[in-house]
């Protein structure tokens, strides 16, 4: 998984989610806009991350975020309990 550059500054973060309250859209393939980086953070419990072009498949953890690249297809699926948000950086 990509590291994010450091260059690059957090400006947005979403609200946290949780196992019922993670939306369709994340769920399913999306991707971030041009220099838009994302970092996914669990809170608690785990979280699978799918990176589509790659089809690199991880479990995300409290501790062990996600890196989300501009513009590449990924998705999010809850495995039991979680908490997580997502910041975004540019």
């Amino acid at each position: 998984m990509k590291t994010l550059p450091a260059q690059v500054q957090e400006y947005s973060r979403s609200p946290t989610f949780d196992e019922d309250t993670v939306p369709a859209a994340l769920r399913k393939d999306h991707q971030t806009k041009a220099g838009v980086w994302g970092v996914i953070t669990v809170l608690s419990g785990t979280l699978r991350y799918r990176i589509k072009p790659t089809g690199f498949e991880t479990t995300l953890t409290p501790g062990k975020p996600g890196i989300v690249e501009p513009e590449v297809l990924h998705s999010v699926e809850p495995i039991g309990p979680v908490s997580f948000y997502v910041a975004f950086h540019r």
